[in-house]
């Protein structure tokens, strides 16, 4: 493209801007001052690298630009340049991507371990929590449920002038009858966890037989005076028996998966009132 025709007159559009340039006096540099650009935008325009500029709208207007700051036609280098095979089409294939907000990428992983951390303490929470609720221990000290119930009949008694032997006659309350009618018999109680679960167990005297959370798989051994008080927190993954037979409870369990029990020496099953499951 930089050549000139027959009779001296220039073709080329690199050509025809450095020939006016230097008609001018001014040099590559201050050429590139008058237009505030640099000096290798010049240059490539002279000799036509159009491919350095970018675009072909870039290409058009540094050619305008050039073109009037020299005294050259805009209008004739522009219909060069469209004529040359080295006009630049717009790459539609290549979409330009932001660059990633590298201070979004720091504090994302921060806040995703506390995301985790927040769910693994929730979820052991829930591992200890949700079996059932945990009873509260029995003090050593008090009197058992059945000398509780029997003095405050006693009691009843004598404010309605009745003679302690006719108090002592009298049928206990339903959720008693069982256990007094075992008189206390010592029993054999055998646990088999298959899952975690809270446990406590009581005699009649009110002595602690076990007390805790037991790991699934586990097996207990206990042994007291009957009626035993237990205290299941997920009672489905605990198998009892008694004196060596089973013991069924299922019809017993709670919504939540607890139970409170009372067991006497025949392997009898009752619901302890809570009163009694908490040990007040």
């Amino acid at each position: 493209m930089s050549g000139e025709a027959a009779g001296g007159e220039l073709r080329g559009i690199g050509a025809r801007l450095r020939a006016a340039r230097e008609k001018r006096g001014l040099t590559v540099l201050q050429a590139a001052e008058r237009l505030h650009l640099d000096a290798r935008v010049v240059q490539a325009l002279e000799a036509e690298d159009f491919t350095a500029l970018g675009a072909d709208v870039y290409v058009r207007g540094h050619l305008r630009r050039y073109a009037e700051a020299v005294g050259e036609s805009p209008a004739q280098l522009q219909q060069l340049y469209s004529a040359s095979p080295h006009a630049i089409r717009p790459d539609l294939t290549r979409i330009p991507r932001g660059e990633p907000d590298q201070r979004r990428s720091r504090l994302l992983l921060p806040a995703l371990l506390v995301v985790v951390g927040c769910a693994m303490a929730g979820l052991l929470w829930w591992l200890l929590t949700l079996p059932g609720e945990k009873a509260r221990p029995l003090p050593a000290d008090r009197p058992s449920a059945l000398d509780a119930a029997h003095g405050a009949e006693v009691a009843a008694g004598a404010e309605a002038g009745t003679a302690p032997g006719a108090v002592e006659s009298a049928a206990p309350p339903t959720s008693l009858r069982a256990p007094v009618a075992t008189g206390g018999r010592e029993a054999r109680l055998d646990l088999a966890f298959s899952a975690a679960s809270w446990v406590e167990v009581s005699d009649v005297d009110g002595r602690h037989l076990l007390h805790g959370l037991i790991e699934g798989g586990s097996t207990r051994t206990l042994s007291g005076a009957a009626p035993l008080l237990v205290v299941l927190g997920n009672a489905g993954a605990v198998s009892l028996r008694l004196n060596g037979a089973p013991v069924t409870a299922a019809a017993l369990v709670r919504r939540d998966g607890s139970a409170h029990l009372l067991i006497d020496a025949t392997g009898r099953v009752s619901a302890a009132a809570p009163r009694l499951a908490h040990g007040e």
